[in-house]
């Protein structure tokens, strides 16, 4: 490993071995995470799953637990209610339990995107532990700029702490949304996202690629959005299934060009076939991993 695991303070010293576990655990023995994201059953619902363009696979919520038990990943996200109904059979996985989420049906223009927790950490903590469940993290999402941001703030301290506390990582889904954000891919406000990540004390912070000026990614604005985290990693969001020539270019570029430090991928992955994902997440790995 290139780096030292950084450990926050709010570690107590007889869950930092832990800590450091679970840090390796997540980043396969690398300062880089490699997160296959499957909370989008609640975030949009079901049409990333089912399709013209989405391998019948995809429809069933096992799709997700038979990728992540087979894949080269670091950890797999989503909600606690799924992990109990399939961890059972699949207890190897490393866990990120995703707090807190929303559906897509209210519309920014409609309402400032508001997301509470489901339950609350210290339950969820003792969901894993009662159940010996492989869990390395929780995540929660921010919506910046929305007006329940302060609610969003408090509550995803709490997680946090209570994560950092029992040797968990904190990884935080950070979104600039609402009728306040003009441009929720404005390179200034995504560092301003991810600066506020690591204010909140989290490990990981995962956020959108801005857009230039012409509106097309561009990874070099990436570089503000990592200098305004410091310590703490940001990793970009995978985003809507594209060729997977154009996907793994767009990845190699925001590490190597960006200096992040992951991606959090779902689409791209689970509308694909079992083999096709594996396969795809080997190529993602080499690049991800370092």
């Amino acid at each position: 490993m290139k780096n030292k695991i950084t450990i926050p303070l709010t570690v107590p010293k007889n869950k930092q071995q832990i800590y450091k576990e679970n840090y390796l655990k997540a980043t396969l023995n690398s300062q880089n995470l490699f997160l296959f994201a499957g909370d989008q059953k609640i975030e949009h619902l079901n049409k990333d799953f089912y399709g013209p363009d989405i391998s019948e696979e995809s429809s069933d919520p096992k799709h997700l637990f038979e990728i992540a038990s087979k894949a080269k990943i670091g950890a797999f996200a989503t909600q606690l209610g799924l992990i109990t109904r399939y961890a059972s059979d699949y207890p190897n996985i490393n866990y990120i339990i995703k707090i807190n989420s929303k559906t897509n049906i209210v519309p920014a223009s409609q309402n400032d995107p508001k997301s509470f927790s489901l339950l609350k950490p210290k339950k969820v903590v003792e969901a894993i532990k009662e159940s010996n469940l492989n869990a390395v993290g929780l995540g929660y999402t921010i919506y910046l700029g929305s007006e329940y941001e302060a609610e969003m703030f408090n509550e995803a301290s709490k997680v946090i702490y209570y994560a950092h506390q029992n040797g968990l990582l904190a990884i935080l889904w950070m979104y600039p949304r609402g009728e306040a954000v003009t441009n929720e891919q404005d390179a200034d406000i995504i560092a301003g996202a991810a600066g506020v990540g690591a204010c909140l004390g989290a490990d990981f912070v995962k956020i959108n690629v801005p857009k230039n000026k012409t509106g097309e990614l561009d990874p070099n604005l990436l570089k503000q959005a990592v200098l305004a985290a410091g310590r703490t990693k940001v990793i970009c969001s995978g985003g809507k299934k594209i060729k997977e020539e154009d996907f793994l270019k767009q990845v190699s570029e925001q590490i190597n060009i960006g200096g992040t430090n992951g991606v959090a991928v779902g689409r791209n992955i689970h509308q694909k076939s079992l083999t096709e994902a594996i396969s795809f997440c080997q190529k993602l790995s080499e690049i991800i991993i370092k």
